[in-house]
């Protein structure tokens, strides 16, 4: 009988042990209720192994007591909560941030081992840039990602291609801002789409044999006037562009109706910078400003069918072999040279050597983008290549064109209907420098800087990381998590990709503790505590009958 009652005390102890640890771990949920990130755990039970008893019925088992399972981890989605800090990010579904003690940066350059190499994990997204340009947790772990590659974002953009993921390039490092500012870009390319009014009339008068296809651009007098005499077109389109200092210039096209002919409306175009800032040079060395080819820049026609689509158009730039030094020549006006499928001229406004025609090593060229493009280029014209072929005979077969085969058509692009001309979208991809302004993340966990010159530019690549097994993960405090033998070393992908959710910026996760079912919990280990230790007493009372049973 004694041997019985110890036992059941025991298994009183027992039930007192447990609970006290499960009210443990609800007190710490509840104590964590308003922590970012934080995910709760629950405290499973199980029995001890049981006493055989002998019976009437036979040997049969008696329980010993109750003892802690294990403690689960909750790892389900917290709320999110909005934030009015860019930095701020959350996880949308599985994964961690991965964060690890800064990398230090030595005199010559090089990674110092900083002693402490381990990788933590975290679900609280409160970041912030430090005074060195590390993106940290509030306990100065820096988080870490790819960089993104730049130069193949760039090469995309030149060729037209539209790339399916941002590309990045390296290992997983720190994410480090060491660039505050976006240096200039020149102009590389300017899109000009126009309404041209088809019921215009020609402002010039056109005589084959002269200047049949460039009557308006022999109008042009760099050393007269900064603009074409008002006289001499019937409609034009301004753009500002940028050299590659940043400094800004204005971009005139002109228009001027040709003629209507079989059907098919011809304009003329000629595309002029101020003269003052003409930094070309010609084959003898002498530069253009002061001549009266100063800022005439490229000159052209284009072709609409009779419903007023654009069909076709031709471009000439000036031969590098040319020495301008009077009027207009069209003699050394050649078919324009074409990159991605749009003709292409030069300013040379910062007056570079070896930069004034296209074809030279140090030219910055800018594409003209009127709707149509074409890679393969110009088609020489019955005549040949040069603009006076085509102003003698006046035949459209005389121009340079596109071969329509192989014409794209862009779902924007120049027209000329029977409404009144007017600009429909203008665009040029050049900029002045800016500072960086702020710093953002998107779905993907793309880091992105805005600078002061509107220019936007993806910096990092954010790294997330699941795991197999996520019960095997060893809570650090401070919000972070180790990996572990049973947890593995997980899987690292970008946001978005593999098994990992998305980010949301400007937004914190919240615990996923439920208080209402922590309440309740805590209400049912209170009660379980409270019955175990009546068993204790009770067990204590008889056995203080037992002990007076010799009196």
């Amino acid at each position: 009988m004694g041997v019985g009652l110890g036992t059941s005390m025991w298994s009183g102890v027992s039930g007192l042990l447990a609970n006290s640890t499960k009210m443990g771990t609800i007190g710490n949920n509840l104590a964590n209720v308003n922590t970012y990130g934080f995910k709760g755990a629950r405290t499973d039970f199980m029995d001890l192994m049981s006493a055989n008893v002998g019976t009437a019925a036979g040997v049969k088992q008696i329980g010993r007591g109750v003892r802690v399972g294990t403690v689960v981890s909750d790892y389900s989605q917290g709320g999110l909560e909005t934030t009015s800090e860019n930095l701020d990010m959350a996880i949308s579904g599985n994964g961690f941030f991965m964060v690890k003690q800064k990398s230090q940066v030595g005199s010559n350059g090089k990674m110092l081992n900083t002693g402490n190499s381990t990788t933590y994990y975290t679900r609280a997204g409160d970041f912030s840039f430090d005074s060195d340009g590390y993106l940290v947790t509030p306990q100065g772990l820096a988080v870490q990602g790819w960089k993104v590659d730049q130069d193949r974002i760039d090469a995309a953009s030149a060729a037209g291609t539209v790339l399916s993921q941002v590309p990045v390039t390296g290992e997983i490092q720190d994410i480090r801002l060491t660039q505050f500012t976006s240096p200039a870009k020149a102009t590389s390319s300017v899109t000009m789409v126009t309404q041209l009014d088809s019921d215009t009339t020609s402002q010039n008068i056109r005589d084959v044999g002269t200047d049949y296809y460039s009557a308006m651009t022999q109008q042009w007098n760099g050393t007269k006037n900064p603009s074409m005499p008002s006289t001499a077109y019937g409609y034009q389109s301004t753009i500002k562009v940028y050299d590659e200092n940043g400094s800004p210039h204005t971009l005139t096209t002109y228009y001027d109706k040709i003629t209507s002919k079989d059907g098919k409306d011809y304009w003329e175009y000629a595309v002029t910078c101020n003269p003052s800032e003409d930094g070309r040079v010609d084959s003898t060395g002498l530069p253009f400003a002061n001549t009266e080819t100063a800022g005439l820049l490229m000159t052209g026609t284009m072709t609409f069918d009779s419903s007023g689509s654009l069909e076709n158009m031709s471009a000439y730039t000036m031969l590098s072999n040319a020495t301008p030094g009077g009027s207009f020549d069209n003699t050394v006006w050649s078919a324009a040279k074409v990159e991605n499928g749009y003709p292409i001229f030069t300013a040379n406004f910062k007056s570079v050597s070896n930069a004034s025609f296209t074809g030279q090593t140090n030219a910055l060229n800018i594409a003209l983008n009127v709707g149509i493009s074409n890679k393969n280029g110009f088609v020489a014209g019955t005549g040949g290549s040069t603009l006076a072929a085509a102003d003698n005979t006046g035949l459209p077969d005389y121009l340079v064109s596109f071969d329509p085969a192989t014409t794209k058509v862009n779902s924007t692009v120049t027209t000329s209907y029977a409404t009144s001309s007017s600009t429909v979208f203008s665009s040029q991809n050049g900029y002045t420098s800016g500072l960086l302004t702020s710093v953002s993340v998107d779905s993907d966990g793309i880091l992105t800087g805005t600078f002061s010159n509107g220019q936007t530019q993806k910096l990092w690549a954010l790294a997330l990381a699941n795991f197999t097994n996520l019960q095997g993960l060893s809570r650090q405090g401070s919000n972070l998590y180790a990996a572990t033998l049973d947890s593995g070393q997980g899987t690292t992908n970008r946001a978005n990709t593999g098994s990992v959710g998305s980010i949301s910026g400007n937004t914190l996760e919240t615990s996923n503790v439920d208080m209402a079912s922590e309440m309740v919990s805590m209400i049912l280990t209170q009660r379980g505590f409270e019955a175990n230790s009546k068993t204790i007493t009770t067990v204590d009372s008889m056995l203080s009958e037992v002990i007076q049973l010799k009196r």
